[in-house]
């Protein structure tokens, strides 16, 4: 059956203010999945809803901004590979709904994404978490309380409220990238290390086609054996090829 996804949108940007200007490209989205999808349930067309998890800098994105998608087609097999392709077609700013297009750089499981939010350690003072350190989804550590973000011993970035801002680092074996386009400041990151790239607590799934290539903006996980699902409150760290 062929479904055709179509998204309407009137953009209230400010005056003077074009789209490409308010999202620049390479623009990284850190974002919480608000409905789960699963590869065995999911059909054409189904919408998806994610919410943006800290202010993004350059941009007047916001924190609990919204973020809509949809599936762009969706197999499973109980014995063989289960497939998921998705879109990320709209950024809510400043009430209305832009259009972009976005690649996926790194998805990490529901359990992986709450263990990030846990404070290390916890004394019996109360350390409360704005001040505690913590442990980043690919293993950075985050000194908050005016510390720095740590990877393997050498400052990338720093705390912000409800996240991280980091330069974002090159994984050569993963083919992930710095940053790109017009963005060369610490970027948002969220609960997501500098380096992170591919999946995390997502058992046998793996990212086939990040989108950046053609089909640009095609997300395509794939898992080779067994149920993929992607349940509320998977996390994405988005990157923003255009608007």
């Amino acid at each position: 059956m062929k479904c055709t996804w179509i998204l309407t949108a009137v953009l209230l940007l400010p005056v003077g203010m074009t789209a490409q200007s308010a999202l620049p490209s390479g623009t990284m989205l850190p974002v919480n999945l608000d409905t789960g999808l699963n590869a065995a349930k999911s059909h054409p067309g189904q919408q998806i809803r994610a919410t943006v998890m800290q202010n993004i800098p350059g941009t007047p994105i916001r924190r609990r901004a919204k973020v809509l998608g949809h599936v762009v087609q969706a197999s499973a097999s109980k014995d063989g590979p289960s497939r998921l392709e998705i879109s990320f077609d709209a950024v809510q700013v400043h009430g209305a709904m832009l259009p972009i297009e976005a690649d996926l750089r790194a998805v990490a499981g529901f359990m992986t994404v709450e263990e990030a939010k846990m404070p290390e350690v916890m004394s019996s003072r109360a350390i409360p978490p704005d001040e505690s350190n913590s442990t980043q989804i690919g293993g950075d550590q985050v000194y908050r309380g005016g510390g720095p973000v740590v990877e393997r011993g050498r400052k990338v970035g720093q705390p912000t409220p409800y996240g991280v801002l980091v330069l974002p680092q090159v994984d050569p074996e993963h083919l992930c990238r710095g940053n790109v386009g017009d963005t060369t400041r610490p970027q948002a990151f969220w609960l997501f290390s500098a380096d992170a790239c591919g999946a995390y607590g997502l058992r046998g799934v793996r990212i086939e086609h990040a989108g950046r290539t053609h089909p640009r903006g095609k997300i395509i996980l794939v898992r080779d054996k067994g149920k993929l699902e992607l349940s509320e409150g998977t996390g994405l760290l988005l990157r923003i090829q255009g608007s």
